[in-house]
């Protein structure tokens, strides 16, 4: 007996909605001007993140910009090979200007 095994790709596409916006998540380490690194531990409360998409009432925040959140915030989501977070504009603690 032989068994055909089927593969199923969905190409899935996020699209924000309200005050809500989709973030890249940084890497688990930061480096600072001096060229220290900064493990993700050492951090206790935030994140930083690219923004890559922008619901229509998310106000003041556009996608490219690069923003300070807490850890806990938003919802995590797979898409593809990789994790997003969806958060909503009020979670947002800053934008960071490099």
């Amino acid at each position: 007996m032989v068994e055909k095994q089927h593969e199923h790709h969905l190409s899935v596409s996020l699209e924000p909605l309200d005050d809500f916006l989709m973030v890249e998540p940084g890497d688990a380490e930061t480096w600072t001007r001096s060229g220290l690194i900064v493990p993700a531990g050492a951090d206790q409360g935030c994140r930083t993140g690219i923004v890559t998409a922008v619901g229509p009432d998310a106000n003041g925040i556009e996608p490219g910009d690069k923003v300070l959140f807490p850890k806990q915030a938003g919802y995590d989501v797979r898409v593809g090979a990789g994790t997003v977070k969806l958060l909503r504009r009020e979670d947002l603690i800053a934008r960071v200007i490099d």
